[in-house]
């Protein structure tokens, strides 16, 4: 068995959100480090979580140099502000060189600045991605955005095929589906299948798919015959 490679992460903020990320991250084999300014709150977690931890504000660059963000393959803003996170993503990028920056956007109204700009990679917004939930629970038919990927160059999107669709009773193959999109996953009575060009599709299916930006029209074409 091949075994997952270890990184080295950096998680500023030791709220809840923060540490359910981090122990997440330790229990499969990940060296973390968190990073909190509330000396009260690491003195009460620190023995429960085997993490390395570093008292400090995240948003001044000395406690980032005092946790090593320049040896950090990814760093995660998960603090309750949204304004933080922002700070520290940015300054995890330009000062330090993190290859990924992951931030936590607190209040929805302001996802619009979580990108490439402030140095973040991905956003993780859980309002919306509730309300993608929710979509993909009660939707047939129509194409549901359930991540942002690459500052939304790129999304995962999922589409529960209705009956007359398309691409009902196609194969994988015979989808005209546009070259900036693959399909990643069909999911059939709770049974995920990895496309091939030979997949049957059926109605029912919940079919999950990366598509670029200007592809997703082309997609919501081929799979539900939606413009």
């Amino acid at each position: 068995m091949t075994r997952k490679r270890s990184m080295r992460i950096a998680v500023a903020g030791a709220g809840a959100v923060g540490r359910f990320v981090a122990r997440d991250l330790l229990e499969r084999g990940h060296d973390v480090t968190l990073i909190e300014q509330n000396k009260d709150l690491v003195e009460a977690q620190k023995g429960s979580l085997g993490a390395n931890w570093v008292v400090g504000d995240a948003c001044e660059l000395y406690t980032l140099d005092a946790a090593v963000l320049s040896s950090c393959e990814v760093t995660v803003a998960a603090t309750g502000d949204d304004e933080d996170n922002l700070v520290i993503s940015l300054l995890a990028k330009q000062e330090f060189a993190v290859p990924r920056v992951i931030a936590r956007v607190n209040h929805p109204d302001n996802e619009w600045l979580f990108n490439e700009t402030w140095g973040v990679d991905t956003s993780v917004s859980t309002p919306h991605l509730l309300t993608s939930l929710v979509e993909e629970a009660v939707s047939v038919g129509d194409l549901v955005r359930l991540l942002n990927l690459e500052q939304g160059k790129v999304s995962l999107l999922e589409v529960t095929l209705d009956e007359g669709s398309p691409a009902e009773g196609k194969t994988v193959a015979d989808l005209s589906i546009p070259p900036d999109c693959t399909l990643v996953a069909v999911v059939r009575e709770r049974h995920v299948i990895t496309p091939r060009g030979e997949t049957p599709l059926h109605a029912g299916d919940e079919v999950l798919a990366l598509a670029a930006a200007e592809a997703e029209i082309d997609l919501m074409r081929a799979l539900t015959g939606q413009e």
